[in-house]
Protein backbone atom coordinates (compact mmCIF):
# COMPACT_ATOMS: atom_id res chain seq x y z
CA UNK A 1 0.00 0.00 0.00
CA UNK A 2 1.40 3.39 -1.01
CA UNK A 3 2.09 6.16 1.47
CA UNK A 4 -0.58 8.34 -0.17
CA UNK A 5 -3.16 5.67 -0.95
CA UNK A 6 -6.60 7.28 -1.27
CA UNK A 7 -5.25 10.81 -0.83
CA UNK A 8 -6.02 13.67 -3.20
CA UNK A 9 -3.36 16.22 -4.17
CA UNK A 10 -3.28 19.47 -6.14
CA UNK A 11 0.11 20.54 -7.53
CA UNK A 12 0.49 24.08 -8.86
CA UNK A 13 3.28 24.68 -11.33
CA UNK A 14 2.30 21.19 -12.40
CA UNK A 15 3.75 21.54 -15.90
CA UNK A 16 7.26 22.38 -14.66
CA UNK A 17 10.04 19.94 -13.95
CA UNK A 18 9.53 19.84 -10.18
CA UNK A 19 5.75 19.68 -10.54
CA UNK A 20 5.96 16.69 -12.89
CA UNK A 21 8.41 14.89 -10.60
CA UNK A 22 6.11 15.42 -7.61
CA UNK A 23 3.09 14.22 -9.60
CA UNK A 24 4.87 11.01 -10.64
CA UNK A 25 6.11 10.37 -7.11
CA UNK A 26 2.65 10.89 -5.60
CA UNK A 27 0.98 8.71 -8.24
CA UNK A 28 3.45 5.92 -7.50
CA UNK A 29 2.39 6.14 -3.85
CA UNK A 30 -1.32 5.83 -4.65
CA UNK A 31 -2.50 9.44 -4.71
CA UNK A 32 -5.04 11.01 -7.03
CA UNK A 33 -3.38 14.08 -8.54
CA UNK A 34 -4.60 17.27 -10.19
CA UNK A 35 -1.84 19.28 -11.87
CA UNK A 36 -2.61 23.01 -12.10
CA UNK A 37 -0.73 25.34 -14.44
CA UNK A 38 -1.26 28.09 -17.01
CA UNK A 39 0.14 26.04 -19.89
CA UNK A 40 -2.73 23.81 -21.02
CA UNK A 41 -0.87 22.25 -23.96
CA UNK A 42 1.93 21.15 -21.63
CA UNK A 43 -0.55 19.78 -19.11
CA UNK A 44 -2.25 17.71 -21.82
CA UNK A 45 1.09 16.33 -22.99
CA UNK A 46 2.08 15.39 -19.44
CA UNK A 47 -1.19 13.54 -18.86
CA UNK A 48 -0.81 11.72 -22.18
CA UNK A 49 2.76 10.75 -21.32
CA UNK A 50 2.01 9.48 -17.81
CA UNK A 51 -1.26 7.74 -18.79
CA UNK A 52 -2.78 7.34 -15.34
CA UNK A 53 -6.49 7.34 -14.52
CA UNK A 54 -5.51 8.95 -11.22
CA UNK A 55 -4.06 12.03 -12.97
CA UNK A 56 -6.00 14.99 -14.33
CA UNK A 57 -5.30 18.65 -15.02
CA UNK A 58 -6.70 22.14 -14.68
CA UNK A 59 -5.43 25.06 -16.76
CA UNK A 60 -5.62 28.18 -14.63
CA UNK A 61 -3.82 31.10 -13.03
CA UNK A 62 -2.60 30.74 -9.44
CA UNK A 63 -2.88 34.51 -8.96
CA UNK A 64 -6.63 34.31 -9.60
CA UNK A 65 -8.71 33.31 -6.57
CA UNK A 66 -11.55 31.91 -8.70
CA UNK A 67 -9.10 29.59 -10.46
CA UNK A 68 -7.82 28.31 -7.11
CA UNK A 69 -11.39 27.69 -5.99
CA UNK A 70 -12.14 25.90 -9.26
CA UNK A 71 -9.08 23.66 -8.89
CA UNK A 72 -10.28 22.60 -5.44
CA UNK A 73 -13.81 22.03 -6.77
CA UNK A 74 -12.47 19.80 -9.57
CA UNK A 75 -10.44 17.76 -7.06
CA UNK A 76 -13.56 17.29 -4.96
CA UNK A 77 -15.74 16.41 -7.97
CA UNK A 78 -13.27 13.93 -9.46
CA UNK A 79 -11.76 12.38 -6.35
CA UNK A 80 -14.01 13.21 -3.42
CA UNK A 81 -12.00 15.82 -1.52
CA UNK A 82 -8.60 17.38 -0.96
CA UNK A 83 -5.80 16.24 1.35
CA UNK A 84 -2.60 17.76 -0.07
CA UNK A 85 -1.85 21.07 -1.77
CA UNK A 86 1.60 21.70 -3.23
CA UNK A 87 1.97 25.45 -3.87
CA UNK A 88 4.84 25.01 -6.30
CA UNK A 89 4.17 27.58 -9.05
CA UNK A 90 6.96 30.14 -9.21
CA UNK A 91 8.78 32.53 -11.50
CA UNK A 92 12.29 33.92 -11.22
CA UNK A 93 11.79 37.34 -12.78
CA UNK A 94 14.72 39.27 -14.20
CA UNK A 95 18.31 39.41 -13.03
CA UNK A 96 18.80 43.14 -12.40
CA UNK A 97 19.74 45.41 -9.55
CA UNK A 98 16.94 47.11 -7.65
CA UNK A 99 17.32 50.54 -9.26
CA UNK A 100 17.04 48.96 -12.72
CA UNK A 101 14.20 46.56 -11.94
CA UNK A 102 10.89 47.02 -13.75
CA UNK A 103 8.10 47.58 -11.21
CA UNK A 104 5.53 45.59 -13.18
CA UNK A 105 7.88 42.60 -13.29
CA UNK A 106 8.42 42.91 -9.55
CA UNK A 107 4.64 42.76 -9.13
CA UNK A 108 4.47 39.64 -11.31
CA UNK A 109 7.06 37.81 -9.21
CA UNK A 110 5.28 38.70 -5.97
CA UNK A 111 1.89 37.77 -7.44
CA UNK A 112 2.93 34.27 -8.50
CA UNK A 113 5.34 33.45 -5.70
CA UNK A 114 3.45 34.78 -2.67
CA UNK A 115 -0.10 35.77 -3.65
CA UNK A 116 -0.41 32.36 -5.35
CA UNK A 117 0.28 30.33 -2.18
CA UNK A 118 -1.93 32.71 -0.14
CA UNK A 119 -4.86 32.14 -2.50
CA UNK A 120 -4.13 28.42 -2.54
CA UNK A 121 -4.36 28.33 1.25
CA UNK A 122 -7.56 30.34 1.21
CA UNK A 123 -9.15 27.89 -1.24
CA UNK A 124 -7.74 24.68 0.23
CA UNK A 125 -8.26 25.12 3.97
CA UNK A 126 -12.07 24.60 3.96
CA UNK A 127 -11.76 21.49 1.77
CA UNK A 128 -9.01 20.01 3.95
CA UNK A 129 -11.05 20.72 7.08
CA UNK A 130 -13.85 18.58 5.65
CA UNK A 131 -11.33 15.71 5.44
CA UNK A 132 -10.29 16.30 9.07
CA UNK A 133 -6.85 17.58 8.11
CA UNK A 134 -4.26 17.80 5.39
CA UNK A 135 -0.82 18.95 4.32
CA UNK A 136 -0.06 22.25 2.56
CA UNK A 137 3.48 22.59 1.20
CA UNK A 138 4.94 25.77 -0.27
CA UNK A 139 7.97 25.68 -2.54
CA UNK A 140 10.26 28.39 -1.20
CA UNK A 141 14.03 28.42 -1.86
CA UNK A 142 17.38 28.84 -0.23
CA UNK A 143 16.90 32.38 -1.61
CA UNK A 144 14.32 32.70 1.18
CA UNK A 145 17.05 32.14 3.78
CA UNK A 146 19.73 34.53 2.56
CA UNK A 147 20.24 37.44 0.17
CA UNK A 148 21.69 37.57 -3.33
CA UNK A 149 22.36 40.56 -5.58
CA UNK A 150 20.34 40.92 -8.76
CA UNK A 151 17.34 38.84 -7.66
CA UNK A 152 15.78 40.98 -4.91
CA UNK A 153 12.13 40.40 -5.96
CA UNK A 154 12.62 36.63 -6.13
CA UNK A 155 14.43 36.52 -2.78
CA UNK A 156 11.84 38.80 -1.21
CA UNK A 157 9.00 36.55 -2.36
CA UNK A 158 10.71 33.43 -1.04
CA UNK A 159 11.33 35.05 2.37
CA UNK A 160 7.66 36.05 2.40
CA UNK A 161 6.61 32.47 1.65
CA UNK A 162 8.23 31.39 4.92
CA UNK A 163 6.38 34.09 6.84
CA UNK A 164 3.09 33.04 5.25
CA UNK A 165 3.80 29.41 6.09
CA UNK A 166 4.54 30.13 9.76
CA UNK A 167 1.38 32.16 10.23
CA UNK A 168 -0.74 29.60 8.38
CA UNK A 169 0.74 26.73 10.40
CA UNK A 170 -0.41 28.35 13.64
CA UNK A 171 -3.83 29.24 12.23
CA UNK A 172 -4.42 25.77 10.78
CA UNK A 173 -3.09 23.58 13.61
CA UNK A 174 -6.49 23.35 15.30
CA UNK A 175 -7.89 22.03 12.00
CA UNK A 176 -5.13 19.38 11.80
CA UNK A 177 -3.75 21.01 8.65
CA UNK A 178 0.04 21.03 8.53
CA UNK A 179 1.89 23.77 6.64
CA UNK A 180 5.59 23.66 5.75
CA UNK A 181 8.03 25.00 3.17
CA UNK A 182 10.54 23.17 1.03
CA UNK A 183 13.58 25.29 0.23
CA UNK A 184 15.71 23.91 -2.58
CA UNK A 185 19.13 25.06 -3.64
CA UNK A 186 19.61 25.34 -7.42
CA UNK A 187 17.71 22.55 -9.18
CA UNK A 188 18.32 21.20 -12.69
CA UNK A 189 15.41 23.10 -14.26
CA UNK A 190 14.59 25.69 -16.90
CA UNK A 191 14.51 28.34 -14.17
CA UNK A 192 18.17 27.79 -13.31
CA UNK A 193 19.18 27.95 -16.97
CA UNK A 194 17.49 31.37 -17.07
CA UNK A 195 19.19 32.56 -13.89
CA UNK A 196 22.60 31.31 -14.99
CA UNK A 197 22.34 33.22 -18.26
CA UNK A 198 20.96 36.29 -16.48
CA UNK A 199 23.79 36.39 -13.97
CA UNK A 200 26.59 35.79 -16.48
CA UNK A 201 25.33 36.51 -20.01
CA UNK A 202 27.04 34.27 -22.52
CA UNK A 203 28.77 32.33 -19.74
CA UNK A 204 25.97 30.19 -18.35
CA UNK A 205 28.22 27.13 -18.01
CA UNK A 206 30.66 29.11 -15.87
CA UNK A 207 27.77 30.43 -13.78
CA UNK A 208 26.64 26.87 -13.09
CA UNK A 209 30.15 25.87 -12.04
CA UNK A 210 30.19 28.85 -9.66
CA UNK A 211 26.90 27.78 -8.07
CA UNK A 212 28.04 24.16 -7.76
CA UNK A 213 31.31 25.22 -6.11
CA UNK A 214 29.29 26.59 -3.19
CA UNK A 215 27.28 23.40 -2.68
CA UNK A 216 29.23 20.97 -0.46
CA UNK A 217 27.77 17.92 -2.25
CA UNK A 218 29.03 19.42 -5.49
CA UNK A 219 25.91 19.32 -7.66
CA UNK A 220 22.49 20.82 -8.23
CA UNK A 221 19.45 19.12 -6.76
CA UNK A 222 17.35 16.99 -9.09
CA UNK A 223 13.59 17.42 -9.30
CA UNK A 224 13.34 13.95 -7.79
CA UNK A 225 15.32 15.09 -4.73
CA UNK A 226 12.69 17.75 -4.12
CA UNK A 227 9.79 15.38 -4.82
CA UNK A 228 10.99 12.85 -2.27
CA UNK A 229 11.04 15.50 0.46
CA UNK A 230 7.56 16.64 -0.52
CA UNK A 231 6.36 13.04 -0.31
CA UNK A 232 7.59 12.87 3.28
CA UNK A 233 5.82 16.12 4.18
CA UNK A 234 2.63 15.06 2.39
CA UNK A 235 2.46 11.66 4.10
CA UNK A 236 1.62 10.55 7.60
CA UNK A 237 5.35 10.08 8.20
CA UNK A 238 5.39 13.80 9.03
CA UNK A 239 2.15 13.88 11.03
CA UNK A 240 3.72 15.89 13.88
CA UNK A 241 5.57 18.37 11.66
CA UNK A 242 4.21 21.82 10.90
CA UNK A 243 5.55 25.36 10.71
CA UNK A 244 8.95 24.13 9.53
CA UNK A 245 11.46 25.07 6.84
CA UNK A 246 13.00 22.10 5.03
CA UNK A 247 16.10 22.67 2.93
CA UNK A 248 17.09 20.28 0.15
CA UNK A 249 20.33 21.98 -0.75
CA UNK A 250 23.33 19.67 -0.62
CA UNK A 251 24.54 21.43 2.53
CA UNK A 252 24.79 24.87 0.94
CA UNK A 253 23.06 26.67 3.83
CA UNK A 254 24.85 24.72 6.56
CA UNK A 255 27.96 26.85 6.34
CA UNK A 256 29.95 28.92 3.91
CA UNK A 257 31.93 26.59 1.73
CA UNK A 258 34.87 27.72 -0.37
CA UNK A 259 37.09 25.67 -2.67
Amino acid sequence: MGKLEGKVAIITGGAGEIGVAVAKTFLNEGANVLIFDLREADLINICEEIKSKQLSYFAGDVTNYKDNIRAVEIAKEKYGGLDIFIANAGIEGEVKNIEEYDIEKFDQVVAVNIKGPFLGLKAAIPAMYLRKGGSFIITSSVAGLTGSPGVAPYGTSKHAAIGLMRSAAKECAEKNIRVNTVNPSPVETRMMRSLEEGLMPGQAIEAKKMFEANIPLGRYASSSDVAKLMLFLASEDSSFITGSVYTVDGGSTAYYYFK
